[in-house]
Parts: structure tokens; sequence; C-alpha cells
């Protein structure tokens, strides 16, 4: 497997929880606020990381305050977005820097394998903050671990 085929499948992987984290703010009656604050931001994190390699200008504020719907349209839109992105992209591309500014307006200059990894990390951070957001609620949370998305066959 080449560097764009991993990931790939660790952006698969991704939208696969994202779906999952989404469906489980839905279930329960009233799924606490935080968990929506924080889905919300990892979609619009990676929309933002998505645009600095792309160099387009960012769209979303990096905190934005959206409903379960908008994240839902937000977090399909963005798994066609990393598909199409990683299937025009060789290995050597993702060798490559990217410059952007940050939020700060900091210039900065990362590889772009290396922002790639940042972004399936962060995700991960905040679905397990949302978890145990549902937790302290008395709820379930989604099960979206890497290894149970390829035991079910989510991942390939």
């Amino acid at each position: 497997m080449n560097t764009v085929e991993h990931f790939q499948r660790l952006f698969a992987y991704d939208a696969w929880a994202n779906r999952e984290v989404l469906a489980s703010l839905r279930s329960p009656s009233q799924a606490p606020a935080r968990g929506l604050k924080f889905i919300a931001h990892v979609l619009s994190a990676e929309r933002l990381w998505l645009e600095r390699l792309e160099q387009k200008p960012q769209t979303l504020a990096v905190w934005p305050e959206l409903t379960l719907d908008e994240c839902d349209k937000l977090a399909a839109e963005q798994a066609t977005n990393w598909r199409t992105y990683l299937g025009g992209r060789e290995d050597s591309d993702l060798e490559r820097p990217a410059s952007y500014r940050n939020s700060k307006g900091e210039s900065w200059k990362s590889r772009k394998e290396d922002i790639l990894i940042h972004v399936i990390m962060h995700s991960v951070y905040h679905r397990g903050q949302i978890a145990t957001e549902m937790r302290a609620a008395q709820l379930t949370p989604a099960h979206t671990d890497f290894i149970h998305s390829v035991r079910q066959g989510f991942v390939k």
C-alpha cells in the first residue's frame, strides 16, 4: 500500500467515524450540547485544513455554531472532498510542503503528509471528548475505534 492509499483508508475511516458520532448525537432525546460543539469543530477544522492544502480562503469559523443537520451535510461534503483531494495525489506530492496562515495569522509551512496526519489525529481526539460527554450524560457513545471499523467491513 502506498502513502496515498494509506491516507485514503484513514479518511474513509474518518468519514465513517464522523457519521457514527452524528448518529449517536441524534439518537438520544437530549444529546450533550458540548458533543455537538465538538463535532462541529471537527468538521470545520477538516474543511479548514483542506482549504489550506488547496490554497483557498477559509470558509468556516474554527468553532462554528452548527445544527446536527448542518453537521450531517458538512460531514458528507468533507468525505467527498477528501476522496477527491486524495484521489488526485501522488505520494511525492504529499512530501511537499504547503504554506498557510493559522487562525492567529501566523505563517507556517508543513508537509502535506503531516497535515493529513494532524487532521486524522485531531478528529480522533475530539471524538473521544464527545464519547466522554455522552458517558457523563449517561448515554452510550458511538463505537468509533479504527479496528472496529475494519472488523465490521466499514473500512477496507
